[in-house]
């Protein structure tokens, strides 16, 4: 053997003998320390509850909400709505319309709900023997009945016709309109609506001016609305219904009045030159 590598071998060797070591010991409490744990049990309360309403992802489940089902249902009414003005006034069984949707993931749950209280109850929907269809408020065919609609108010004194309600029950409602041409008459109302009205021709006539003249000059703008329709009836003549918006009253409040010094019971009256009044404080001596 290499007498150098001897003698680094013997260097290394004295080297090792003249460091001391010191062993650390474990503290008696860390002893302890190494003993199993008790797995916390967690507290059922509001938390429970909260992972029950999420699903398996820890997401919330939005298709559970009745958010998502009154959403669902305003979806259907809509859709219904469309069909019923491009003249697809048929009727649907639900599954049809769940298709043309394309609402066919939400749950039985759902359904039942659909089938026995949102549609049914639903101003809207026209049920028939299991089967839905839109319900406008004037179910208008053509542009005869159209017609005969404005004619009938017209007649009756009613007034006209909203074109919203018009355009919600006649398929194809502007088409109608547009060939019936003077036959109507529009209105535009102060908050922008539009209201047709019958285009009577047999009252297309020349007032004598002698009449106008007369006409003109009764005055009715210092007389209330309700005393001239008051007037109207006792003459026997009807006045045609209000179709403008109604006019909401302002709320007139009432004024807080002083208030009213309450009158609570004296008693020992019988003290009254003995006892002293302490409300501004106490007295000074005299």
């Amino acid at each position: 053997m290499d007498p150098a590598l001897l003698r680094e071998r013997e260097l290394f060797k004295k080297r090792a003998l003249s460091t001391p070591a010191v062993e650390k010991r474990h503290a008696a409490s860390d002893s302890g320390s190494h003993k199993r744990k008790k797995p916390k049990v967690e507290k059922e309360g509001s938390s429970g509850s909260k992972h029950g309403s999420e699903s398996s992802n820890g997401k919330f489940n939005i298709k559970t909400s009745s958010g998502y089902k009154f959403g669902c249902l305003a979806k259907i009414v809509n859709y219904m709505k469309t069909r019923h003005q491009n003249g697809d006034t048929h009727h649907l069984n639900l599954e049809e319309i769940l298709d043309e949707t394309k609402l066919l993931d939400i749950s039985m749950k759902q359904k039942q709900w659909l089938m026995t209280e949102a549609l049914v109850n639903n101003p809207k929907i026209d049920v028939r023997d299991g089967s839905y269809g839109f319900k406008p408020k004037y179910n208008l065919k053509d542009k005869k009945a159209l017609l005969r609609l404005l004619d009938k108010h017209d007649q009756l004194g009613l007034g006209g016709v909203l074109l919203d309600d018009v355009e919600e029950g006649l398929p194809n409602s502007a088409k109608a309109i547009k060939v019936l041409g003077d036959q109507i008459i529009f209105v535009t109302r102060p908050d922008k609506k539009k209201i047709l009205f019958y285009n009577d021709k047999h009252c297309q006539f020349t007032v004598d001016e002698e009449f106008q003249k007369l006409w003109r000059s009764v005055p009715v703008d210092s007389i209330d609305d309700e005393k001239i329709d008051e007037y109207l009836k006792k003459q026997g003549i009807s006045s045609m219904q209000e179709t403008g918006p109604k006019k909401v009253l302002p709320i007139h409040k009432r004024k807080k009045g002083g208030q009213k010094k309450r009158n609570f019971k004296t008693h020992n009256n019988h003290l009254a030159g003995v006892l002293e009044d302490y409300t501004d404080g106490v007295p000074s001596k005299k």
